[in-house]
């Protein structure tokens, strides 16, 4: 069994963090200076990181592979897999002509392009994140922008930034379950402290869209429903993580925006109406269609809701695996296929990670969980299939929009798949726990390089999940070592590592892809991105020193055991 080492570089940290960061510099330089397409950036940045784990770590060659490849097909499937499945379903819509329904119905609530995005990025895109997550937001609520006449670059920069909101509570609240399960900490205590954090932000995030789209005097033209939209989103999102748990924070927060969106905009209309500069005339249309045909137009959205719903019930999701397993051919092994994963054979516990890493030595699992028909992306595929049935969609018309959608996300896919290979590869490798040591040594100012840590794992994997389990327990770790609540440093690796959602190259390319930019302009996407990311990663680190320093009574305590 190889062992990781975190101290390759003479043994010293400080060196060895520099050389376990050269990955992450590789992908800046290619993405900001050289400016290069996101799957070009995310392919030299693994093939650096392969010479950094294979030379600097002596990490077995064998096992870097495996370690690549088993990260590469975790982008596919089920990162991949949602999104398009996602963008399948939005081509449905235009193919069958029902998106100018749904364009005329937006419409019908308001013309103004700064309402529209806060309507569409902000409270609808918040609810598909609850939903589902792994970059169905961003897939669904930027094609939709696009399809509004928004300008792909604007389209897919706002979902982006306004995705940063409900993150946290993801996919029916996965992220703070795994953080949970990862950290040994109660659920209740992370929630709670995971919804105070992302609250004090996600009062803010409407405002901000708005003043980065238009600047602030326009954005003050909007003040009412910028208002409306941020205090019933955060208060909601506050109150049901607090005293209901993560599983429904995003559902119950979303829904409560949009309902009192609708409201706001059928009572209140700004004075001046904001369209964007190549905007058509405006002419509002929604008088000609009967609820009938808005509710045909809707109804790609609706199942997708309904699909996505039902399928994260965790009763279903078990009843779905069981079926699954049960009509495998006899020669598989039925209990590691889907029920419990499958285990990467060459990778499985061979790996051992050692404290303080991990509390005791313990051997690096590596188990792919195939579960083909009980996943979000399939509950999206299933939904699209539907829909085309519904819709009148002919097989050969349904199979076209397949090819097409593959076409278009072809690319997209390769960064996906290089980026988690990425990802994977510095994890198994130690080069992520190096990093994260290294900022674990700065002392009394560890809650504010706390939010850097959660915001370096998201950033890398795309996921908010995935950085709860790379770096929860180390947060732990570290807070008790210092003596910190570890419920506070735990909750900032996820309240802060949303932040990095925006610049991970997932959800670029997923974005670009979504709304037809080109892949030149990957590059300028990540660089408005960038700067709005970290000014809101030091923002959550400055919470959490507040929190840490100032307000500490206000942070949940673990139940003594």
């Amino acid at each position: 069994m190889w062992q990781h080492n975190y101290h390759p570089v003479s043994g010293n940290l400080g060196l060895s963090a520099l050389v376990a960061a050269v990955p992450i510099l590789v992908l800046f330089y290619m993405l900001g200076v050289l400016r290069k397409p996101t799957w070009m950036a995310a392919s030299a940045a693994l093939a650096s990181a392969l010479l950094v784990a294979l030379v600097a770590y002596r990490m077995p060659f064998s096992l870097a592979m495996m370690s690549s490849l088993y990260g590469a097909a975790f982008g596919i499937f089920p990162i991949a897999w949602i999104v398009f499945s996602s963008i399948l379903l939005y081509r449905l819509a235009v193919d069958t002509g029902k998106f100018e329904i749904i364009k005329d119905s937006v419409g019908g609530l308001t013309n103004d392009r700064r309402l529209q995005a806060m309507f569409i990025a902000f409270s609808f895109g918040a609810f598909i994140e609850g939903a589902a997550g792994f970059g169905a937001p961003v897939a669904v609520s930027g094609a939709m922008l696009a399809g509004l006449g928004f300008s792909p670059f604007y389209a897919a920069g706002i979902c982006l930034l306004a995705n940063t909101a409900p993150v946290a509570f993801g996919s029916i609240g996965i992220p703070v379950t795994t953080l949970a399960n990862i950290t040994g900490l109660p659920v209740m205590q992370l929630s709670a402290m995971v919804g105070r954090l992302c609250a004090m932000v996600s009062v803010i995030i409407p405002g901000y869209l708005i003043v980065v789209m238009t600047g602030p005097r326009k954005a003050l033209e909007v003040l009412p429903a910028i208002i409306a939209c941020g205090v019933s989103f955060a208060g909601t999102q506050w109150y049901v993580s607090n005293y209901m748990g993560p599983e429904l924070t995003d559902i119950a927060s979303s829904l409560a925006c949009i309902i009192v969106m609708v409201v706001v905009l059928k009572v209140w209309k700004p004075k001046n109406i904001l369209r964007l500069p190549d905007d058509k005339p405006v002419s509002i249309t929604i008088a000609k269609h009967s609820g009938g045909q808005l509710f045909m137009a809707w109804l790609p959205y609706i199942l997708l809701v309904a699909f996505v719903l039902t399928w994260g019930e965790p009763a279903v999701k078990a009843a779905i695996n069981k079926w699954t397993n049960s009509i495998l051919p006899d020669f598989l092994p039925r209990h590691a296929t889907i029920l419990n994963g499958l285990t990467v054979p060459g990778l499985h516990n061979l790996i051992e990670r050692i404290p303080p890493v991990t509390k005791v030595a313990t051997p690096y699992a590596a188990v792919f969980e195939f579960n083909w028909l009980s996943a979000s992306g399939t509950a999206c595929f299933l939904a699209a299939v539907v829909a085309s049935l519904c819709l009148g969609v002919k097989p050969r018309q349904f199979a076209d929009a397949y090819k097409a959608t593959f076409k278009q996300l072809s690319k997209p896919m390769l960064t996906i798949a290089c980026m988690l290979a990425l990802a994977y590869l510095m994890n198994y490798s130690g080069m992520t726990s190096t990093l994260g040591l290294a900022l674990a040594t700065t002392g009394g100012m560890f809650p504010f390089f706390s939010a850097v840590l959660g915001w370096l794992g998201v950033f890398l994997t795309g996921s908010d999940t995935s950085a709860n389990a790379l770096f929860g327990n180390l947060q732990v770790v570290t807070a008790n070592a210092i003596g910190l609540n570890p419920i506070l440093m735990a909750s900032v690796n996820s309240a802060a590592g949303v932040m990095g959602k925006m610049i991970s190259l997932q959800s670029i390319a997923v974005a670009v892809a979504a709304t037809g930019m080109t892949t030149a302009d990957e590059s300028r996407l990540f660089r408005f991105t960038i700067k709005h990311s970290v000014g809101l990663m030091i923002v959550m680190g400055i919470i959490s020193m507040l929190f840490a320093y100032v307000f500490p009574g206000y942070v949940p305590v673990a139940p003594a055991k």
